[in-house]
């Protein structure tokens, strides 16, 4: 990396509540830090991925609101929170009580934010830069937040989540209305009404819904 991360994030992030999920507490990019201005060429000179750890994204907060609303789902449980970012649905279910947490992102610059983020919130979550997608991890319970925004990437989903579903562990999604959600293979569980930035979404407010997948 040409950049070391930590050094990157503390700079470049203040710490903040996710306006749906005041509970938690994470290094996030505001407009008044420049990291949200950065173009893409600016980002790569500096060795800089697409900062997906530094904002809070609406399907993240959603599913993060629901965890925290409903213990009983991760209570005592083994979680993997996929596709992971800044840590926060991860932490949302450490804090509400899950046995252990696996936060899995490939973002090498995630496992500094989720560290960073989980030291903020007082909780241990583990973690894993592999690409875990097609993997079962003998976990309980698989938490993804915000992940059909890309039609080849949710191809690459469906059949895993069909397949751990298949073998009883439970799926859990947060979705904002991406265009590739799969609505026709889940089970609703909650909306909620989510604050957002225009500079991320098309709207200061993205109505979003938690899933379960599968019948």
């Amino acid at each position: 990396m040409k950049t070391d991360p930590e050094s990157f994030i503390r700079a470049n992030t203040g710490v903040l509540s996710p306006p749906h999920v005041p509970e938690v507490r994470l290094h996030l990019a505001t407009e008044a830090h420049e990291l949200w201005l950065k173009t893409e060429e600016e980002l790569e000179e500096i060795g800089l991925p697409p900062p997906f750890w530094a904002f809070a994204w609406a399907g993240g907060q959603g599913l993060a609101r629901y965890v925290l609303d409903h213990t009983e789902v991760v209570r005592g449980r083994r979680v993997v929170d996929f596709a992971s970012g800044s840590g926060l649905v991860a932490i949302a279910a450490m804090k509400a009580g899950a046995a252990s947490v696996l936060a899995a992102d490939i973002d090498p610059w995630a496992e500094t934010a989720v560290r960073l983020n989980s030291e903020l919130n007082d909780v241990e979550i583990a973690y894993t830069a592999e690409d875990i997608t097609g993997r079962d991890l003998a976990a309980d319970l698989y938490l993804a937040g915000d992940v059909f925004y890309d039609k080849s990437f949710a191809e690459r989903l469906l059949p895993w989540f069909t397949a751990l579903a298949s073998g009883g562990a439970t799926v859990i999604v947060g979705d904002p209305g991406r265009s590739y959600c799969p609505r026709d293979r889940m089970t609703a569980l909650a909306t909620y009404e989510v604050p957002v930035t225009r500079a991320l979404e098309d709207s200061e407010v993205k109505r979003t819904t938690v899933w379960r997948f599968g019948a």
